[in-house]
């Protein structure tokens, strides 16, 4: 795990803010329950890394050798997580996927298809402006409020600092799932599942 990078702690506090809390998280059972009904969105965090370093600055989102890859942990993690959502019977109608090999990678080895998105990528800097967190956020918050087939659920596979853009959260670790609800216009984080309880469950 690398050392948080040096965000603006004030505009996530700010941004955060302007988000329904949740008094208390729910837990993975009864989240995994809400799933199976339909109508959320379950943004998971790429799977393992071989390592774990601020990229990019520097990667290529079109070019897997300039970027951090996936580690064999993170290929086996990536398929439980899958065959553990199949097995739940949680129905997933889109799976949308940054342009990372990491985060693309993922997808499909969970699901078995993905679309890729620019939207889902980072900003190209280590130290966040205001401005720059104001744009990841902008990015994803379409992603999330787009209207979803019913019955079903949408499936983000994005990566840590644009999460926490968008909700105040920072994600760890890497594989966490956390569900999403849009309600009143609004979206509230209903809890999240690591990425080892999806098997038990």
């Amino acid at each position: 795990m690398c050392p948080r990078k040096p965000v603006l702690l004030a505009a996530l506090m700010m941004l955060a803010q302007s988000l329904p809390a949740h008094a208390d998280p729910l837990p993975p059972e009864t989240l995994v329950e809400r799933l199976t009904e339909g109508g959320y969105v379950l943004y998971i965090r790429h799977a393992q890394t071989e390592s774990d370093y601020a990229d990019q600055v520097t990667a290529d989102p079109e070019n897997c050798a300039t970027q951090r890859v996936l580690s064999r942990t993170g290929w086996a993690q990536a398929q439980a997580i899958g065959a553990a959502i199949d097995a739940a019977g949680i129905p997933v109608a889109e799976v949308l996927s940054s342009q990372y090999c990491r985060a693309w990678q993922t997808a499909d080895l969970a699901f078995g298809y993905h679309e890729e998105t620019a939207a889902l990528n980072f900003e190209p800097a280590e130290d966040y402006s205001d401005v720059q967190i104001q744009a990841m956020r902008d990015r994803v918050t379409p992603l999330v409020m787009a209207r979803m087939q019913a019955g079903s659920n949408r499936v983000i596979v994005g990566h840590d600092d644009p999460f926490e853009a968008l909700t105040g959260i920072y994600p760890e670790p890497q594989g966490v799932a956390y569900v999403l609800q849009v309600r009143d216009g609004a979206i509230e984080v209903l809890g999240a599942i690591a990425p080892d309880a999806w098997p038990g469950m």
